[in-house]
């Protein structure tokens, strides 16, 4: 891949984690100011509900800031957009949808049998 379409990709997954963080930032002001206090025990568990919902998402943005990381460090030493398992570049294309992606897409679907499989 060259030099443009790397640093492409590295601006991508810049503003892409930037835009997690932010959000982080604002669950996390949101959750020290509204922190309950409710009269009606329907009002505290839906909004012991909604708080819940809103931390596992921000669990799996967790997990996508550090796919993030690793793809910013694939890019600094030369190692992104080849697949960690049968070495294969990964297409362009499938980098535009998931620049954090470590698989091709034969691999990924060799992947994703496999857990079908092993979950019957």
């Amino acid at each position: 891949m060259d030099e443009k379409r790397l640093q492409y990709f590295k601006s991508l997954l810049i503003e892409q984690m930037k835009e997690l963080i932010e959000e982080a930032a604002k669950t996390v002001n949101n959750m020290t100011v509204n922190g309950g206090g409710f009269p009606d025990p329907t009002d505290r568990a839906s909004w012991e509900s909604n708080r819940n919902f809103l931390l596992r998402i921000r669990g799996r943005e967790r997990k996508l800031i550090m796919k993030i990381k690793e793809a910013l460090e694939k890019i600094e030493e030369g190692t992104f957009g080849i697949c960690e398992r049968c070495g294969a570049e990964i297409s362009e294309k499938r980098l535009e949808v998931r620049p954090v992606t470590a698989l091709c897409i034969k691999c990924k679907q060799e992947q994703e049998e496999l857990e079908k499989r092993e979950i019957k």
